[in-house]
């Protein structure tokens, strides 16, 4: 696989665009790696296809979801204490855990 990337201002995007066949027309592949080298039943392909890495069945296969989860597993605690936080929080922003002070009775 081959990537070329210009650097340029877009000026001269016209000046890239009239030199990137002369580029790509010097760039040569060795034997055996060029798309036109395939040979079916003997080169690896990919098991899965489009549909595949749609659906994640590459990720499945990669175990991203075992360590999503081994890292939930180990966030467990934080998760908990910032639950319990937030519950706290809108009680007292709610007025649900007003104390009363027996010092803050009405005066007459």
């Amino acid at each position: 696989m081959l990537v070329l990337n210009a650097v340029a201002a877009m000026s001269q995007l016209e000046a890239i665009h009239a030199q990137t066949p002369e580029v790509i027309s010097a760039v040569e592949f060795n034997d055996g790696h060029r798309y036109a080298d395939y040979l079916p039943g003997k080169d690896k392909v990919a098991k899965y296809g489009l549909t595949g890495l749609v659906l994640g069945a590459v990720a499945a296969k990669a175990g991203l979801f075992k360590l999503l989860w081994v890292g939930i597993l180990a966030l467990k605690k934080f998760i908990v204490i910032g639950v319990v936080a937030l519950i706290a929080a809108i009680k007292r922003f709610f007025g649900m855990d007003k104390k009363k002070d027996p010092h803050d009775a009405p005066q007459t």
